[in-house]
């Protein structure tokens, strides 16, 4: 991927075969790849940058064997997810707070939504980009109410579903649908500031900057917003895959993987996912057998 500005296309993207030898020296590994995952930050590497250590001790009995949830609700966006309404969102269970989440039916939205009501919110609501997603979130996922943004006034949908305000915001998208619920949050309310995906595709500073009149109500409310990088806690990753892979177990967290294939597929379902096509957590399957 290499661009800055405007939406990927396809001319961005290059497939390049290798011959890997046959033998494996001392000191070497070879591996299979099975699943490519497919997520918004990737848009954002322009040039290499370390990622996170894997969680250790992956089991598949975790998953009951369903490999790909390891890439999706038992793997970095169940963690962030987790991990984020955890340590900014101040839920206080018994409170009656009332939790808002944008690109609700994307990977982390979905399972933030869930986890919200898990950790003891008493009103979870989500803002998504179609009719269909917003009937999954209600009817599959345990959300009280969904938004379509693309259709109605996004404001006097949110009052009419959110009559206590809003305490905790899961933002993943930011820009207008941002500032139109940091507008409606209560006094000591907190933003979870997972992603920003409406300005993935802009050459602006991460996090954007609020417009001043919604920055003054941020400050006004004493409402945090703080940035969130789920790599700044990996000592919490081997507990938060434990508590994710039992609600899992336990019926209690739901998980929807839109699984591509082949790997012909993967610019494809990047383009998709970036433009909010994807429901639930976007997954190229390469390849289901796993013996080497």
């Amino acid at each position: 991927l290499c661009r800055k500005n405007g939406n990927p296309v396809a001319e961005n993207f290059r497939m390049e075969e290798i011959s890997l030898p046959d033998n494996v020296n001392e000191g070497q590994v070879k591996v299979r790849t099975l699943y490519l995952s497919v997520d918004p930050y990737m848009n954002s590497l322009y040039w290499p940058r370390p990622h996170g250590d894997p969680p250790t001790s992956v089991d598949p009995q975790l998953v009951d064997g369903h490999l790909s949830y390891f890439l999706g609700a038992i793997g970095m966006p169940g963690l962030t997810s987790l991990i984020g309404v955890e340590e900014k969102g101040h839920i206080s269970a018994g409170s009656k707070q009332t939790m808002v989440i944008s690109g609700a039916a994307g990977a982390c939205g979905s399972l933030a939504g869930q986890i919200g009501r898990l950790l003891g919110c008493a009103r979870v609501v989500g803002i998504c980009g179609s009719q269909e997603k917003c009937l999954l979130l209600t009817s599959e996922l345990g959300f009280d109410a969904a938004i379509n943004y693309k259709k109605g006034n996004v404001a006097e949908q949110l009052r009419e579903t959110c009559p206590a305000g809003v305490d905790i915001y899961f933002d993943n998208v930011g820009g207008d649908i941002s500032d139109t619920v940091i507008s409606q949050m209560n006094q000591n309310s907190h933003v979870i500031l997972c992603g920003q995906i409406s300005q993935y595709n802009k050459d602006v500073p991460y996090p954007p900057p609020l417009p001043p009149a919604v920055e003054t109500i941020r400050k006004e409310r004493n409402i945090t917003r703080d940035r969130f990088m789920v790599l700044n806690y990996k000592d919490k990753f081997g507990p938060g895959i434990l508590q994710l892979s039992q609600w899992f177990k336990e019926g209690k967290l739901k998980v929807n993987d839109g699984l591509g294939t082949p790997v012909l597929l993967v610019v494809a379902a990047f383009q998709s996912m970036m433009t909010g096509g994807n429901v639930g957590k976007q997954i190229v399957c390469i390849s289901e057998d796993s013996s080497l």
